[in-house]
């Protein structure tokens, strides 16, 4: 059975995580759960890959200190859509949110910026 694959025409994406780094960083644990955004045509955005930023769940440069091999993923669409990005920061599919979240490993594990 062949994989779905996401509409080329909805989504162009800019730059994704760079893996310059011989043991790359793993993104922390941002939420336990997706954020609904609407998000526009045309406009850049730029996804928190790091799981670092305050202004989840876009890049706020958090990475450049706290996990410098992690780039955020930016992309942009060519239609507005309402859309669930990834806050977990584990999804096969990012930015999108694939239910990653509701694994146990993710559930069971501390937030970022949390003792």
């Amino acid at each position: 059975m062949p994989a779905l694959q996401r509409p080329a025409a909805l989504v162009t994406r800019v730059r994704s995580s760079s893996g310059t780094s011989s043991s790359p960083s793993r993104p922390a644990i941002a939420a336990k759960h997706p954020y609904q955004v609407d998000l526009k045509a045309g406009k850049r955005y730029a996804w928190c890959a790091c799981g670092h930023s305050k202004k989840q769940p876009f890049c706020d440069g958090s990475h450049k200190t706290a996990t410098p091999d992690l780039s955020p993923l930016r992309f942009q669409l060519e239609e507005a859509k309402s859309a669930w990005l990834c806050g977990c920061k584990h999804t096969k599919s990012p930015p999108y949110c694939d239910g990653t979240h509701k694994e146990e490993f993710i559930q069971k594990a501390e937030l970022s910026g949390q003792p």
